[in-house]
């Protein structure tokens, strides 16, 4: 039950003693504070590889191709290499079961026209497993399907903001939109997990730019994801096993790094992995080395307070108190100090935080903030040390006999 006269006796001693509060309570104040701020800006960092990544697949596999630098089979060097759909679908087909997700593309730009507003855009013509590789959100209608390959229709996916800039006082959806003097109809609007810039891209069907842009089947790259089962190995030589099988179709010899280039992001997301844990470790370690401090510095105040009252102590128990009641009141009064205190240094850690936010964002740390359970695990840290260090001195001088604690100096 409250008991409103052991707590308005605890108020008075925090009153009676405000140095000694104050000493007591800035060592959890700032310890709390350091920490709240060194997690805020490692899980900051941890938002900026989140955003840097994490609008594409993690297991995606992008391959691009160049010009010789070497002769290979009596070849000369300077050959530009040219991927088509036939490379699209040996690929395809060789990878078989490793394969999760494959699409082509080609980049074009285009002035896009709807009644009087005009703007100019990338437009990638894609498959539709670029929905997956790219992580694109449908908001309204549908993406590309296989249908509109097969039948090559003037088809788009808009982005949100390609709707927000042409379309200001009507929907875009079953809209035709103007594209450099040809009509294709919007089919879908989309929103990205990436920057402003992923939702300014209008998709159309890899077969329809073929047709429209050169009457070809050419395409400029290759995406696709390896089958998520595969683990890091696996992963890398799946994808230097297709680098060799390409360079042997085009010819193309084996140390020529221009030519074909493959880029897998299991190596990235390995090291990115590596960073933000060795990353976490080096804040963990120095968060807690902030708590230790913490912890050491209420244990050394607390002694003092408890040393300090022992002739208090030996006073309450002449007039009949219980030892139990005398490490109480000392217990409570430490463990009320330490809880204000990590309060105070919660909220001025999470204010340095939010006013050295834009600061902050120059050095590639984004949204640094701190996860409540991380702060309300360093709090009861500190609370349970606090409690601690009153209790064992409290204990300690609760059984010392009256006349003893009377006499100390």
């Amino acid at each position: 039950m409250f008991d409103i006269d052991l707590w308005r006796e605890i108020f008075q001693s925090i009153n009676k003693n405000r140095l000694r509060t104050i000493m007591s309570g800035f060592t959890v104040v700032f310890a709390i504070m350091l920490f709240t701020i060194l997690f805020g800006i490692a899980n900051g960092l941890q938002n900026t590889f989140t955003e840097a990544f994490g609008d594409d697949a993690t297991n995606a596999i992008y391959i691009n191709s160049g010009t010789t630098t070497k002769a290979s089979n009596g070849l000369q060097a300077g050959r530009r290499i040219q991927f088509d759909n036939e490379t699209f679908n040996y690929i395809k087909d060789e990878s078989g079961n490793k394969l999760e997700f494959i699409t082509a593309r080609i980049y074009k730009n285009v002035t896009a026209t709807f009644r009087n507003e005009t703007s100019s855009y990338s437009v990638r013509a894609v498959h539709p497993d670029h929905q997956f590789l790219e992580k694109t959100l449908m908001n309204e209608g549908r993406y590309i399907n296989q249908r509109d390959i097969e039948e090559k229709t003037k088809v788009v996916v808009i982005g949100k903001k390609v709707e927000e800039d042409l379309f200001l006082t009507t929907t875009a959806l079953g809209k035709y939109l103007n594209l450099s003097g040809i009509q294709y109809k919007i089919i879908g609007i989309f929103s990205d997990e990436g920057n402003d810039d992923e939702e300014r891209i209008i998709y159309m069907p890899v077969s329809t730019a073929q047709q429209v842009y050169g009457n070809n089947d050419y395409i400029d790259q290759i995406n696709m994801t390896y089958n998520p089962e595969m683990n890091y190995d696996q992963a890398i030589a799946f994808s230097n096993s297709l680098t060799k099988q390409l360079k042997k179709l085009f010819s193309v010899a084996v140390s020529d790094q221009r030519a074909i280039r493959v880029r897998n992001r299991a190596a990235e997301s390995q090291s990115v992995n590596a960073l933000t844990t060795g990353l976490g470790i080096i804040i963990l370690v120095i968060g807690f080395g902030t708590l230790i401090a913490g912890v050491v510095g209420i244990s050394n105040i607390m002694i003092f307070i408890v040393k300090e009252r022992t002739k208090e102590i030996g006073i309450r128990k002449a007039l009949g108190a219980s030892p139990k009641s005398i490490v109480s009141i000392i217990l409570l009064e430490s463990i009320f100090i330490t809880i204000i205190a990590g309060i105070i240094g919660l909220l001025v850690g999470m204010v340095v935080l939010r006013v050295s936010g834009p600061m902050l964002e120059e050095y590639f740390i984004k949204d640094a903030a701190v996860s409540s359970a991380h702060i309300i695990g360093a709090t009861i840290t500190l609370i349970v040390a606090g409690g601690i260090a009153g209790y064992l001195p409290a204990k300690k001088a609760s059984q010392i006999k009256p006349i003893v604690a009377l006499r100390n100096d």
